[in-house]
């Protein structure tokens, strides 16, 4: 059996969202203040900023566990950064988007497709990654990038397919179409 040679590939990882490396570095951040917290209990005023003294009796020791929880956090930071979340793929005639472990794969026919669009994402810090969102008729694939590709079909669906390299995604799926 011959496998069909895919004529467009990308991968998205899942540790190079925005927000998402944002929330692992804040709370690395938390973690490293409140191990310093512990390891230097007495006040400090530092221009009009009062932090009271650390709660705990004996401070001696009881923060590692803040120490060891922020180095953690930078192991899973770096980990994501190799984790699969969306695999893209276009064939002749379909599109094959494979996501994060077990997740089912979703073919996207070509021939059902009625327009193909490329936009730019609203500017916004805090957008998630997604893998086979259905909200209002619309399906939604998102990892990182400011860019999307639209693709409305027959039955009423539109795809939105986030990319690093929308203009060749659009332009390999508009003369598939055409």
């Amino acid at each position: 059996m011959k496998t069909q040679e895919s004529l467009f590939e990308e991968k998205q990882y899942l540790g190079y969202n925005r927000s998402s490396i944002l929330l692992r570095t804040l709370i690395a951040l938390f973690c490293f203040l409140g191990y310093y917290w512990s390891e230097n209990p007495k006040p400090i005023d530092v221009s009009g900023i009062h932090i009271g003294s650390y709660p705990v009796g004996d401070p001696s020791g009881s923060g590692r566990v803040f120490f060891v929880l922020g180095i953690l956090t930078l192991l899973l930071s770096v980990a994501m950064v190799y984790v699969l979340h969306i695999q893209t793929q276009v064939f002749q005639g379909y599109i094959l988007l494979s996501g994060f472990w077990g997740s089912r794969k979703v073919k996207i026919d070509l021939g059902n497709i009625l327009s193909v669009k490329k936009y730019r994402f609203k500017p916004n810090f805090f957008r998630r990654s997604v893998y086979n969102l259905h909200s209002r008729g619309v399906v939604k694939f998102y990892t990182s990038g400011d860019e999307f590709v639209e693709l409305k079909d027959k039955d009423g669906f539109t795809y939105l397919v986030g990319s690093g390299r929308s203009p060749e995604l659009f332009k390999l799926i508009k003369d598939q179409i055409q």
